[in-house]
C-alpha cells in the first residue's frame, strides 16, 4: 500500500495548543499510522554556493498508508491542524 506524508503548516489559528492524542490514536487503531513528529529548527546546506532558507512554515508531519491520494485526504478528519483551519500538505512517498 502506498505511503503518504501529511505536512502540517503552522498557518492555523491556535496551532500551539492542539491535542494530537485522539487523532493519532484513531490512525493507530485503523492501522495506517507509520510515524510522525514535530519539526524543529534546521538549515539547508549545499556543497558549494548559498543554500536557501529552510521552509519555516512546516511544523510537523504524520506518515500514513492509504490506497491513493483520495483515501489519504479522508484521513485528515480529526487532524488538529486541519480542523483548526490550517493547511495540511499531502505528498505521496515514492518508496514504501
Amino acid at each position: 500500500m502506498p505511503h503518504f506524508i501529511l505536512l502540517m503548516h503552522d498557518d492555523g489559528p491556535g496551532d500551539g495548543g492542539l491535542d494530537w492524542d485522539p487523532y493519532l490514536t484513531r490512525l493507530r487503531e485503523a492501522g495506517v499510522y507509520q510515524g510522525g513528529s514535530a519539526i524543529g529548527d534546521g538549515e539547508c546546506v549545499r556543497k558549494s554556493g548559498d543554500a536557501p532558507e529552510p521552509t519555516a512554515h512546516i511544523s510537523g508531519f504524520v506518515r500514513v498508508t492509504a490506497k491513493d491520494l483520495a483515501e489519504a485526504r479522508q484521513l485528515l478528519a480529526g487532524n488538529p491542524v486541519f480542523e483548526a483551519g490550517g493547511t495540511v500538505e499531502i505528498r505521496e512517498l515514492p518508496w514504501g
